[in-house]
């Protein structure tokens, strides 16, 4: 680190409490201050205005990609982990879905769709108006958000009718603020009142456009393969949850003696909710996902 980027950065005093509060704990947090994420009234409600910024110094893109998978296995244990996919390379539970699909047998089919991987997106984003957190006004943050308000994204850039000029979201003076409307419907999120308002500059004031370009967040974190485990880890952690060992080694008892009749082992019906707008049977589109992983991440390391 520069010293000119030490003295800009100088304000650290959160994040070396933080540090020091996990070093006497010895428990991680689970809970990062960059992230944002809509505040719900009882009814399950919510509304904001935020603004999709451009991609930062570095990146190709304003946004990234990336699949998890989320589920809970017959031990009552959860499987919450990123998925390889993300990052080109073979992953356990995808390979273990496959197999299972390739039976044919629509009760394996069942458990492919309850454990199938989840899509996220993520991009920096300026907060216009929190009025349930005003306080997040006027401030930088990350925002994971599903397929549902990134299509959102793609209509506003590729407009269906010759009327409709196409727009860059994501610019600071052509792009334009997100409405973010949030409903219950049937138990289930929903984002269909959310939409862009008309183009217009973010602010007028070049200098101040600046100081919020400093402030954006690298997204290639999420892509980074440090941050990721092993095939092997992810295969062992997936055996534990879902007692795959003790599967294959009663089944070779009951090939070795035709009369053992094993204990069925039954599968628990997983609490995560599943969406119905998916591509395939190995992709997700959750826009929720993400407000509940934090939690879920604490319950997977529970052992």
């Amino acid at each position: 680190m520069s010293f000119a980027k030490l003295k800009r950065n100088r304000d650290q005093i959160s994040k070396l409490q933080q540090a020091a509060s996990e070093q006497s704990t010895g428990r991680k947090s689970y809970v990062d201050d960059r992230i944002w994420s809509p505040t719900l009234d009882k009814a399950g409600n919510g509304y904001a205005v935020i603004r999709f910024l451009p991609e930062a110094e570095g990146s190709d893109v304003p946004w990234i990609r990336y699949w998890d998978h989320g589920f809970q296995g017959p031990t009552g244990l959860w499987y919450i982990e990123k998925s390889l996919t993300s990052i080109g390379q073979d992953d356990p539970v995808g390979k273990y879905n496959s197999e299972l699909w390739d039976t044919g047998l629509e009760e394996n089919k069942e458990i492919v769709r309850k454990q199938k991987r989840r899509l996220h997106y993520v991009s920096n984003i300026y907060v216009v108006s929190d009025p349930s957190n005003p306080a997040n006004e006027g401030k930088v943050f990350l925002f994971k958000f599903g397929k549902k308000i990134f299509d959102k994204i793609m209509d506003i850039m590729n407009p269906q009718f010759d009327d409709e000029e196409p727009v860059n979201p994501f610019d600071f003076w052509e792009g334009a603020n997100f409405k973010l409307k949030i409903r219950q419907v049937e138990g289930y999120r929903n984002y269909d009142k959310s939409e862009f308002a008309s183009p217009g500059p973010l602010s007028d004031d070049d200098d101040e456009l600046e100081q919020i370009y400093i402030k954006m967040y690298d997204l290639n974190e999420f892509l980074d393969p440090k941050t990721y485990k092993s095939y092997d880890e992810l295969r062992e952690r997936m055996n534990k949850v879902l007692l795959l060992e003790e599967k294959r080694t009663t089944k070779q008892m009951v090939d070795l003696d035709d009369e053992i009749n094993p204990p069925e082992i039954k599968r628990s019906e997983p609490k995560l909710s599943t969406s119905n707008d998916t591509d395939n049977v190995f992709g997700s589109s959750d826009d929720d996902a993400d407000d509940n992983l934090s939690f879920f991440e604490k319950l997977a390391n529970e052992d």
